[in-house]
């Protein structure tokens, strides 16, 4: 039978990420093969869950992929796994504004699937209860079947806590642990590739402190619609897309790599870092750190070429750290950097955080057209030319400026807006790729 558990935490900061991370690790060492997945639109945790779990980490977010592209996620993913650990977004019931949408609970709910609660008791013990209490009343439909105590004082502490909580299962205590923790910085945890702590520690600190076999016992298959379809397999691929990827370009969902493979679609990863130039037909930017090497960046082969590729109507998309890199220029601590000029736009990075949230755009325009769903997260202002054409109209969100999103020049565009393939129009892009390699 296959398997899952949600983790949730009753707030941001609450020790999730290490629990979520330190189970994986654990049960992986156990001989488990574990599918992770992180609800929310989320980049660097996946990229722990991959690491250690040694297979893709899939994003679970209802208002990016609604309710069943939730469940079909999950139902096309969850292959020879012995079971699927996702990882929670924020406070359990925290989603869009004052609704359930996006959060923790409406992914739960969506499979049903058993919720284990992280608490963080630092300075309680018997109000414990009565906050576990609300959690598990405050919504009929999840079911939290049991408790993870985070900054545990001492065995006292913790006897004091398991007894007020009565019939509610407490699997784990966790004491304080300065040496668990992972690295961060302004866009959140360090990627993995950076990771500098040590993954058996973290799997020998669960071990010690959380009871395995109860949390597998609590585990349940989830539940998913008969009427959710498995995916269309890859098509003979007949084009080829470059996709960014390197220390600089390193925000990607892997279902948008698997919607270009089902496309007809190969995919080529290069690194912009390294000066790569690859023969495609198309290429795709992601978001990631720009600011970081930027230095490296300017000097690129791959810079100083993209501006002719665009000219010559090679289709070229780039979200947030792409728009960056595309423009004219980044500005970064008084310096300005010369980037690839496909846009006439500039950056500059700021010392605060310019947006933060979802975003609902309606494409209207020459390359793409209808809803695009995604977020937006970055510490910089785009200024764009008087006569700049955007793609996007807002919905929601703050995009480049005045409502608009999606600058683009013939055939290449780039945003801040970060696009999910359950809205991003791949099959069209493809195509746009497709046309051109036959010009």
């Amino acid at each position: 039978m296959k398997r899952s558990i949600l983790i949730a935490g009753t707030h941001s900061g609450v020790g999730k990420t290490t629990v979520s991370m330190g189970i994986m690790a654990a049960l992986r060492r156990r001989g488990l093969n574990v599918q992770p997945y992180k609800v929310g639109p989320d980049y660097i945790d996946p990229s722990h869950h991959r690491a250690i779990c040694g297979r893709p980490s899939r994003n679970l977010d209802t208002f990016m992929m609604g309710e069943d592209g939730v469940q079909s996620c999950m139902k096309n993913t969850y292959t020879n796994a012995d079971i699927a650990v996702v990882e929670g977004v924020m406070g359990l019931f925290d989603g869009m504004e004052s609704t359930e949408i996006a959060s923790s609970a409406h992914v739960a709910k969506c499979m049903d699937i058993p919720v284990l609660l992280v608490v963080n008791v630092h300075g309680m013990s018997r109000s414990t209860a009565a906050l576990v209490k609300g959690y598990s009343e405050f919504d009929s439909g999840v079911r939290i079947a049991g408790v993870v105590l985070n900054r545990v004082g001492s065995p006292r502490h913790k006897s004091m806590i398991v007894d007020v909580l009565g019939d509610m299962p407490v699997v784990g205590a966790l004491p304080r642990n300065q040496n668990i923790s992972v690295p961060s910085r302004h866009l959140g945890l360090h990627m993995a590739e950076e990771q500098d702590y040590d993954v058996d520690m973290l799997a020998d600190f669960i071990e010690e402190n959380i009871d395995l076999d109860a949390v597998l016992a609590i585990a349940e298959e989830p539940k998913i619609p008969e009427t959710i379809e498995k995916y269309k397999s890859s098509v003979e691929a007949d084009v080829t897309i470059g996709i960014a990827l390197d220390h600089v370009f390193c925000f990607y969902y892997e279902d948008m790599f698997d919607a270009f493979r089902r496309a007809g679609a190969e995919i080529k990863f290069f690194s912009p870092l390294e000066g790569e130039v690859p023969d495609v037909d198309g290429l795709y930017f992601g978001g990631g750190y720009p600011e970081l090497h930027i230095s490296e960046l300017e000097k690129s082969k791959t810079t100083h070429k993209l501006k002719d590729f665009s000219a010559e109507g090679m289709p070229i998309y780039g979200e947030c750290g792409g728009l960056q890199y595309l423009g004219k220029s980044y500005e970064i601590d008084g310096r300005v950097y010369k980037m690839a000029d496909l846009f006439p736009s500039e950056t500059f990075q700021t010392k605060r955080l310019q947006a933060l949230g979802y975003t609902r755009g309606y494409a209207d325009s020459p390359l793409f057209k209808g809803e695009m769903r995604g977020h937006e997260f970055h510490y910089s202002l785009t200024d764009c030319a008087p006569d700049s054409r955007f793609a996007y109209t807002m919905q929601r969100g703050k995009g480049i400026v005045d409502g608009k999103d999606g600058i683009y020049e013939h055939n290449s565009l780039a945003s801040y807006m970060h696009a999910h393939p359950a809205t991003f129009p791949v099959n069209e892009f493809v195509e746009m790729c497709r046309k051109y390699n036959r010009s």
